[in-house]
């Protein structure tokens, strides 16, 4: 057998993959640890079809190792307990200990605690036996950020608040932050409120395991404040995440725009990092004319501390333990198939942690390595006629063998795809790994020594830094060449890597061919030159199916001929994705994050707030393959609406611009009209016109405000009662959208329309005749709307008697946060609506509310059970 440890460890994974999968309650760690001995014998006994018989085995194997340690990361919490918290929580006292360093971002202080017990207003304490808790510790006063940073790992903790379960994804789609908690061994969230609510007792100081990671934790910390030293402040943490690590003072623009590009893997510690530390490590003491044997035994256990020291982050830990086998075969020269290294490495990896293969920074490590062991050396002898320069050749080769493979993983995480990811890569990588990244070691070192030297040299590689950002400035801005792709199916993905293997190995025949090499398969009949023909028109089938199968990828629902509304779970705000049944795009409002701060309380301010665009409606867009918004409508300027429209219109084209005719003075919409104004989107005031077609099935009507100054722009504060009110025709239905519309404004239309009774029923009985049995409800006395979007999110300032018996809408849906403050939506118009014997949906309760419009009606989907 050929590299039985590589395919052990594709066997191993294989089992993984089916374990996440299928479930077979029956496979656990038992039944693993009963096959491990089979198989045992298997090969001690010599049986006959063992190598097959052992290969199953070892697949299932790993499924029951990988079921069973999913069955075992459940809550130590019993269940009455576990229903009596919920998402709505419930006040408890934990007693535990700091599992992780406390970090500091404005008011906010979290950290994992590892919790020995729990106490809830009864005097019974339920063992936890160390189960992790993430929590959040809000600050009172900028004093208590002193306070909370003195805690550190291993000190003891008593601390009263509001235990609650992770939210799971609101979104179809969307983040999931209980299941990522969930693959950390995590199940529980705890909120407190001041530094008086904790009590906290410090670690004795004795050596331990946890009391190395927490001198760890306190170096991290002095060379964090020693390179915002020694590095301008507006580089600190770009330099910190290159060299130890540390992302919490990164810029978030910055990572955006490096993630666009494609250039994220040089803020993150990997192989590069390894590499370079080993080969100062290796020229140091070398100079020592130390023996080979001392030094590599020296730079293998560096190298532990330096995995702990840079984050130990899945990447920096496989780049560590191949370093780490190489170093030792090297000493005892033994193994050197650098292929059995990665094995033994992932291997080691996920036996230790199986929850490793579901971390993109796992995938991306292993799947990039192996890329480069396999295609670099055999691209680059491919590149050889085309290419004289070795250097070049070389360069060009581990930038299309890395992009190439990492491709279908990053669009699957990250959506996005730049046409000149390939040019930043290869301009940029070697400049900073060669270049930034050892003189950033070096000015380091110097500043822990003597702070001057370590900010002159640091002053020189911000220049070269800053050169760096003016390149990718420059390549972010060039138009057309930023790609958004959904998210692919696997079967897409598996498609995608055999496509790229046939490519490669027709290639590399007809190569071989071509230098007068012996041919592959004899082939008497038709001879060399037909042999060469067939492999060269299997090749061009090959790159047509493959580009077949990109353009599939780019847009799978390119021939779907229905239309979708989407009322995205954005918190209390709205937002609403409409999908044309032609393809086109229409996105209505952006939800928003309310801040209440008040002058004096800049100190709460947090580096990289949650913001609901960002963080929420952008990357839902992208990973549905949002490649173009044919309109945006913000119906009012107040933050609820509009504050997430910023990030949308950063990141997605936009041809159109709908909104109120009015302005708000505020931050927040000056930024948004500038950036409009900038990307050139053409401004559309609202006004009661002629139907506005956006493809053969779909068109829209205004219907308030009923007049809009357009020669100017008139300033108003209070936006609801100014909100654009449309209606949409789709595909033979009918959808109300009405912002946050009051009482006031709702008897303005219901007037304006009495006097203009053709302006939306101009082809009212051809409506009414495509939907046919549809059209349940009276069609005789006032229009049937099928969709209504209940204003102000259920507010009892709209939504009134005669607004719902003019509309007579069948079906009512409220954008709402879960347990907000308001008390939206209101008892009284649950009851308005129940009475119109309307169907009513709630984000709150039920997530994202998606409804596909078919032949047959109108079907609806919830993200949340109700």
């Amino acid at each position: 057998m050929k590299r039985p440890v590589v395919q052990g460890c594709c066997l191993w994974i294989s089992g993984y993959v089916l374990a996440i999968y299928t479930e077979l309650p029956w496979l656990s760690w038992t039944t693993s640890a009963l096959l491990v001995a089979a198989l045992a014998a298997i090969y001690v006994l010599r049986l006959p079809g063992r190598q097959p018989l052992g290969a199953l085995l070892l697949v299932v194997i790993a499924y029951g190792y990988y079921q069973g340690t999913d069955q075992r990361n459940i809550t130590a919490l019993p269940l009455a307990q576990q229903q009596q918290v919920g998402e709505a929580g419930s006040e408890v006292t934990l007693l535990g200990r700091f599992a992780s360093p406390v970090t500091i971002d404005g008011d906010r202080a979290s950290f994992t605690l590892e919790a020995e017990s729990v106490r809830f207003n009864e005097t019974t304490a339920f063992p936890l036996g160390g189960e992790s808790v993430q929590v959040s510790l809000r600050l009172m006063e900028q004093a208590q950020q002193a306070v909370a940073s003195a805690w550190g790992r291993g000190d003891a903790l008593t601390l009263t608040g509001t235990l609650r379960s992770p939210s799971p994804a609101r979104n179809f789609g969307g983040f999931d932050y209980r299941r990522y908690l969930r693959l950390h061994h995590t199940h529980w969230l705890l909120s407190a409120k001041g530094v008086d609510q904790a009590q906290v007792q410090p670690a004795a100081a004795h050596f331990s395991v946890v009391q190395l990671l927490r001198w760890n934790d306190e170096l991290r910390a002095a060379l964090s404040r020693r390179m915002d030293v020694i590095f301008p402040a507006s580089q600190a943490g770009f330099m910190k995440s290159m060299l130890i690590g540390l992302t919490d003072d990164l810029d978030p623009d910055r990572f955006q725009q490096f993630s666009e590009l494609g250039l994220t893997h040089i803020l993150a510690i990997s192989g590069l990092n390894i590499a370079v530390f080993l080969g100062v490590c290796i020229w140091v003491l070398r100079r020592f004319r130390m023996a080979k044997e001392t030094y590599l035994l020296i730079c293998m256990c560096l190298l532990p501390f330096y995995v702990l020291v840079t984050g130990a982050s899945p990447s920096i830990v496989r780049a560590g333990l191949m370093s780490m086998i190489a170093l030792y075969a090297a000493r005892r020269g033994g193994m050197k198939e650098v292929l059995h290294i990665l094995a033994v490495a992932a291997w080691a990896m996920l036996v230790w942690e199986p929850y490793f293969l579901l971390d993109v920074s796992f995938q991306l490590s292993f799947l990039v390595t192996l890329g480069l062991i396999l295609g670099v050396q055999r691209v680059t002898h491919l590149l050889s006629p085309f290419l004289t320069s070795p250097t070049l050749r070389n360069t060009l080769a581990i930038t299309l063998v890395s992009q190439a493979v990492s491709f279908p993983v990053s669009i699957y995480y990250f959506n996005q795809f730049s046409l000149l990811s390939w040019l930043a890569n290869a301009v940029l990588v070697p400049v900073i790994s060669m270049i930034v990244f050892p003189a950033g070691l070096v000015a380091l070192a110097l500043g822990l020594l003597y702070i001057p030297l370590g900010q002159r040299l640091g002053l020189l590689i911000s220049w070269l830094n800053e050169a760096i950002f003016w390149i990718t400035d420059q390549l972010q801005q060039i138009p057309y060449l930023k790609m958004i792709w959904p998210s692919p199916s696997i079967p897409w993905i598996y498609f995608y890597y055999g496509f790229l293997i046939l490519i490669y190995v027709l290639w590399h025949r007809i190569h071989v061919s071509a230098t007068d090499e012996p041919p592959i398969m004899l082939d008497r009949s038709s001879g060399k030159n037909a042999k060469k023909r067939n492999v060269q028109l299997s090749l061009l089938l090959t790159i047509g199916g493959f580009l077949i199968l990109l353009w599939i990828g780019y847009t799978p629902n390119r021939f779907q001929r229905t239309g979708v509304v989407q009322f995205i779970d954005v918190g209390q705000g709205d937002a609403i994705l409409i999908r044309t049944p032609y393809g086109k795009h229409l996105l209505i409002d952006g939800g928003g994050t309310l801040s209440f701060r008040k002058a004096g309380e800049e100190w709460k301010n947090r580096k990289d707030p949650f913001e609901v665009g960002q963080k929420t409606l952008v990357p839902l867009l992208k990973k549905r393959g949002i490649h173009r918004l044919e309109m945006v409508v913000l119906t009012h300027e107040d933050a609820d609406h509009s504050g997430g429209l910023q990030a949308v219109i950063e990141q997605i084209p936009v041809k159109q611009f709908l909104f109120n005719g009015t302005f708000k003075e505020s931050t927040s919409v000056t930024t948004l009209f500038s950036t409009l104004v900038q990307k050139e989107v053409p401004l559309l005031p609202a006004q009661v016109a002629d139907w506005i077609h956006i493809d053969p099935l779909t068109r829209l009507q205004v219907i308030y405000p009923l007049e809009t100054n357009q020669t100017e722009v008139e300033i108003v504060k209070e936006q609801n009662a100014r909100s654009v009110v449309f209606l949409l025709e789709m595909q033979g239905t009918r959808w109300l959208f009405t912002g946050d519309m009051e009482k006031e404004s709702e008897a303005a239309v219901l007037a304006y329309l009495q006097d203009h009774p053709g302006l939306i029923a101009s082809d009212r009985n051809s409506w009414y005749t495509a939907r046919g049995a549809a059209a349940t409800k009276d069609s005789s006395s006032n229009p049937y709307i099928d969709v209504l979007k209940v204003a102000h999110h259920g507010s009892k300032t709209s939504t009134t008697l005669e607004w719902l018996a003019y509309w007579n809408p069948a079906v009512a849906v409220i954008s709402v946060g879960a347990m907000n403050t308001y008390g939206h939506p209101s008892p009284e118009i649950i009851d308005h609506l129940m009475n119109a014997k309307a169907g009513i949906f709630r984000t709150d309760r039920m997530g994202e509310v998606q409804m596909e419009v078919r032949k047959e009606g109108i079907f609806t989907r919830m993200k949340l059970a109700y």
